[in-house]
């Protein structure tokens, strides 16, 4: 009997039956639409939450009523010196339109500053071992006041390669170091300003993370940690977040920092796009028509177009809590109001999880997809939109829409590509990687010098993005690759091929058995799945 279109706990999940229509799905740059099986759950996003009205006014409301601490006007007092520690570009996706919430924050929070005779000011831009923000994306973060008042003397990346500025604050008990960025450790003040866009985010990760070097981030960026994390999108019972708060207590310790925190709706695309967000079976008939127009216009594009057309996306983000004060009260509530826009309530784990991937990450602004990247999204980021337990069970099948192509940004990226053809022939084994290679390719004195120079991630960052998917591919029995390009790159990961979605399911479910429960998390979606 035809199973009827049913919607479960939340709107946001829902049943297919056999007359509805068949779903987008989001593959590398394009959006397919593929029929999917009777029964297959689908998670949807949940709607917007409404963005706050006056976004100015709830900033300055938070410095002045901020949490376990005087308000941010009461600790300036002339002649000090003050550091403004700001989340890189990695955040949100795709980047918000202008102006962004820290160019707003950073125009208030200097005119503060100003105003009480603070003069001595930087700004450092909290990239770690990401790569460093190129100028114009710096001015496009930060407006064009800022920029012209600071850069690049008092508004710059930070850098983990440079000793001489870099001051170790000392070990946690579990002799985990920490070395920041001098500039910051030796401040009358610290703010740090984070746009919170995943709960795996902010509180004691901004200091100590963005601003430290490389050792202090291997101590936690590792194999096991990462296998001890029951999703690291929870930051309850994620080893990684527990790590990462002992590091962070530790600044706290001897430095003096204020934290604000800001995070957002998932209202990603206007009104143009917007249907892409939608359950299919509401789509109106001009919902259809743009569909089908994007979808004849992207199939005629060359790739390189339809790259540069999806770099130049950008969302309608609006702002739904600011918070300030001391890390772990400021943090507590940000996540609190992100949960709320983000928590799908679930019952029952699936046999087979279907994730599209998009040809976005938080590593691929303005730039492309390699297959390590692909890898990431799918078996760290999606596999770990969850908290209580995985949403695929032990050992089922994962399978991925991505084309797989074998295609490296040799500016952004360039230790990815010997990780990618010299160790993965070699081993897959994550502590085998760890244990022989990563401190090679971190002392890389090319790849250091691309990445303080240039616009490179840190050698080492292959390396923890391979570590990233490790709960997943150890909680995974397998992993398909469908509409992949090529039998290559998924050789290299250990992955199976399919030419199309409906031939990964048949494979699926010849492992998991023809009642295998099916779920699909709809893209692009940020969803925490709550499993009861």
């Amino acid at each position: 009997m035809a199973l009827q279109l049913r919607k479960k706990l939340h709107e946001s999940v829902v049943y297919i039956d056999r007359d509805s229509a068949p779903r987008i799905v989001a593959s590398g740059m394009d959006f397919l639409l593929e029929d999917l099986p009777v029964g297959t759950r689908v998670i949807y996003p949940n709607q917007p939450l409404k963005g706050l009205v006056n976004r100015e006014a709830a900033i300055r409301y938070a410095l002045n009523h901020p949490h376990d601490c005087d308000p941010l006007f009461a600790q300036l007092t002339p002649g000090m010196r003050v550091t403004i520690a700001v989340d890189d570009i990695s955040m949100p996706l795709p980047p918000m339109n202008t102006p962004d919430i820290r160019q707003t924050a950073l125009e208030i929070l200097v005119q503060m500053l100003s105003g009480h005779g603070v003069d001595d000011v930087h700004i450092i831009i909290a990239v770690s071992l990401h790569r460093k923000m190129t100028p114009a994306e710096m001015k496009r973060m930060s407006g064009p006041k800022i920029w012209d008042d600071f850069y690049p003397d008092r508004y710059y990346n930070h850098d983990a390669e440079d000793p001489a500025n870099l001051v170790l604050l000392g070990e946690t008990r579990h002799k985990e170091p920490l070395r920041i960025n001098r500039r910051a450790a030796e401040s009358d003040l610290l703010i740090y300003l984070n746009f919170n866009f995943v709960p795996m985010n902010g509180g004691h990760k901004s200091v100590g993370v963005g601003l430290c070097d490389y050792e202090s981030l291997r101590a936690h960026h590792n194999p096991n940690t990462i296998r001890a994390s029951n999703s690291y999108m929870d930051p309850a019972g994620s080893e990684l977040g527990r790590v990462i708060s002992r590091v962070g207590k530790l600044a706290d310790e001897h430095l003096n920092v204020f934290h604000i925190e800001t995070t957002i709706n998932n209202h990603m695309f206007g009104a143009d796009m917007g249907f892409l967000t939608k359950n299919e079976d509401d789509f109106s008939a001009f919902d259809r028509m743009k569909y089908e127009a994007m979808r004849f216009t992207m199939s005629k594009m060359p790739r390189p177009a339809k790259r540069a057309m999806y770099n130049s996306l950008k969302g309608n983000y609006e702002m739904i809590a600011c918070h300030a004060g001391r890390t772990d009260p400021v943090h507590e509530r940000i996540i609190a109001k992100s949960m709320e826009q983000y928590v799908v309530p679930i019952e029952g784990q699936c046999d087979i999880l279907i994730c599209p991937v998009p040809d976005m990450s938080p590593y691929s602004v303005n730039s492309s997809l390699n297959p390590l990247l692909v890898q990431v999204m799918a078996l760290g980021y999606h596999f770990n939109m969850y908290r209580g337990k995985p949403l695929l069970k032990k050992g089922g099948t994962l399978i991925l829409h991505h084309p797989c192509t074998d295609e490296f940004d040799h500016n952004f990226h360039p230790s990815y590509i010997e990780f990618f053809n010299r160790l993965l022939p070699e081993s897959r084994d994550a502590n085998v990687l760890r244990d022989k290679y990563e401190q090679e390719f971190a002392n890389n004195p090319s790849y250091v010098e691309m990445y303080r120079r240039g616009n490179a991630y840190h050698g080492s960052h292959p390396f923890f993005m391979w570590y990233w998917g490790e709960n997943g591919r150890q909680h995974v029995g397998h992993v398909i690759a469908a509409g992949a390009e090529n039998a290559h790159v998924p050789a290299m990961m250990g992955w199976e091929r399919a030419d199309n979605l409906t031939e990964a399911i048949a494979m699926a479910r010849s492992y998991q058995g023809r009642s295998a429960e099916i779920t699909m998390l709809h893209q692009p979606v940020i969803a925490i799945c709550d499993m009861e």
